[in-house]
């Protein structure tokens, strides 16, 4: 058996990572008490409910413990201070809430954009995260078109159905596990327009990728506004972009306006990895004819342009479009995505 204070010796070994200082001095350990066969009781009380060090202390908690001779089983219950008592450690200042998005670990930030609205973008951001996820690595996706948000009506995702605090703020997660962060899950009704100016949406994507808790990831997603002004700037300025994906339709003026991004990406010394002609072509079910409703097709002059060698061509498809419609996206299967997965995925090789 040992005494209260030679269990409290072995914890002061504990350090709390945050604040630097023992869990004895900081007054974390309560109902301390060792049992006849051999059994240590404590709660420890986190200075902040929900401390992302809790795990890593109970670990070294255990470990001290289960080190003292005839020490056979350390039973630890985790609680939170309360008011009074982080006021007896810190005094009247209280101690700052860490932002647990600073854990988070991205591999690779893929920018999915195009000098042009109405082209796409945000079905192939959702397309080319389920193939991505389907491939089994961790997704999420930021949606950056702060006044024109459509990410969460093609998962299914409700709107209002985020929540945050001090520490940050949780993406949704849709049924196939992708995370999104969207402005449209921040409001009640998911038709009420954000009227903001350029420099507030601006700093809505930095909030959205400084203070949400993404977690470990292998790809995030970002689905750009239309243009090359403020939004496209703070993307690909402030956030780690490793590559970006162009999106384009048949049109020469749909082409001719993604080639200014392309300049525009050139400026910003981003790879382009590969580029995108959405509804490029519609094949009748009946004769299985192709037909180029908008016109002829663009895109390996604008690959050209680039110096990319993986273009894509999707097609005009009812059946994508009344799945995305129900909220469904995850269900729809494009062989013609799988190269552009293919393309992003070397940039883990």
């Amino acid at each position: 058996m040992h005494s209260e204070k030679e269990l409290l010796e072995a914890l002061s070994q504990v350090i709390d990572p945050e604040l630097g200082r023992n869990i004895v001095e900081l007054g974390m350990v309560h109902n301390l008490n060792m049992k006849k066969d051999g059994t240590i009781s404590l709660t420890l009380k986190l200075t902040i409910p929900g401390c992302p060090m809790r795990e890593q202390m109970g670990a070294n908690i255990r470990s001290v413990l289960m080190a003292l001779p005839g020490v056979k089983n350390v039973e630890l219950t985790f609680g939170a201070m309360s008011e009074e008592e982080r006021q007896a450690v810190f005094g009247k200042g209280q101690p700052a809430l860490p932002k647990l998005s600073q854990f988070n670990k991205v591999k690779n930030v893929i920018a999915i954009m195009s000098g042009k609205g109405g082209v796409g973008k945000s079905s192939v951001t959702s397309l080319l995260a389920v193939g991505l996820n389907k491939k089994c690595h961790s997704v999420g996706i930021l949606d950056a078109d702060i006044t024109g948000p459509s990410i969460p009506k093609l998962f299914g995702l409700q709107p209002g159905g985020v929540r945050g605090g001090d520490q940050g703020m949780l993406p949704a997660v849709t049924a196939g596990g992708i995370k999104v962060m969207s402005v449209n899950l921040l409001l009640k009704e998911e038709d009420t327009p954000v009227i903001w100016r350029g420099p507030v949406v601006s700093g809505v994507i930095q909030q959205f990728w400084n203070d949400v808790i993404w977690g470990s990831l292998d790809y995030l997603l970002v689905d750009m506004p239309p243009g090359t002004s403020d939004a496209a700037l703070t993307v690909l300025q402030s956030l780690p972009v490793n590559g970006v994906v162009l999106v384009s339709t048949p049109q020469d003026l749909a082409a001719l306006v993604v080639r200014k991004a392309i300049n525009m990406i050139r400026q910003m010394n981003v790879p382009i990895l590969g580029i995108v002609e959405n509804m490029s072509y519609f094949r009748c079910p009946d004769t299985g004819k192709m037909h180029q409703i908008f016109g002829p097709s663009h895109v390996d002059a604008i690959a050209a342009a680039t110096g990319v060698t993986v273009s894509t061509r999707l097609p005009i498809d009812p059946n994508i479009t009344t799945l995305c419609d129900a909220g469904k996206v995850e269900e729809c299967s494009l062989i013609e995505i799988d190269e552009l997965v293919k393309q992003v995925l070397e940039l883990q090789n």
